[in-house]
């Protein structure tokens, strides 16, 4: 078990070899649209931000790796399959190459709570966050990437419009936002819906 860079839970890696994801062409064609307006990519610092995941139908989600938010194209060696996760326990396992994303176990408690959600997008945008920070549902302001960040979900879930709004903004991670969908292009709209339109 290790902590990396922005990864704040313990982690073990099962397979450490590329791992074979069927929908890495839409999730790189997802990618290219996010880097065009900016909602993921690389702060002033150098450091990446952003990532997204798919479920699994064979159970589990691919997440794309921790600091990947600079890259132009992913190829498998970027993913991570995200097997087993503990929320309690601060901790996931998963297979690849790949760290999986910081924001892992924020998607593993959204799929958790919506059996119909199969993609899943963590972008930054401070126009969204700005405009929509406790207008829709918002989580309180807990660090990001920790299972006080799933709980929130889980609350967000129980007694919000989350379901329906597909989008939640992250109090304590300035400009996080998070949609989701039945696949990654409605996650997407759903971002692009809450970028242009003032009354998302």
């Amino acid at each position: 078990m290790s902590e990396t860079g922005s990864v704040k839970f313990s982690y073990e890696r099962g397979l450490a070899t590329p791992v074979c994801c069927d929908g890495i062409a839409e999730l790189n064609a997802c990618r290219r649209k996010l880097l065009q307006l900016r909602l993921l990519g690389v702060d002033a610092a150098g450091i990446g931000f952003g990532n997204l995941s798919v479920r699994d139908m064979a159970g589990g989600f691919f997440v794309t790796g921790s600091n990947t938010g600079a890259l132009s194209e992913l190829g498998a060696e970027h993913l991570a399959r995200v097997t087993a996760y503990d929320f309690e326990r601060n901790w996931l396992r998963s297979e690849g190459t790949a760290t999986a994303s910081s924001e892992s176990l924020t998607h593993a408690a959204i799929y958790e709570a919506d059996a119909n959600v199969s993609a899943v997008i963590h972008a930054h945008s401070a126009t969204i966050w700005k405009r929509l920070r406790d207008v829709a549902p918002t989580s309180l302001e807990v660090d990001y990437g920790t299972p006080a960040m799933a709980r929130e979900v889980a609350r967000l879930f129980a007694s919000t419009d989350v379901g329906q709004r597909q989008l939640f903004v992250m109090a304590g991670h300035e400009n996080g936002i998070v949609s989701f969908g039945l696949n990654l292009e409605d996650a997407f709209a759903v971002l692009v819906r809450a970028l242009h339109d003032p009354s998302s």
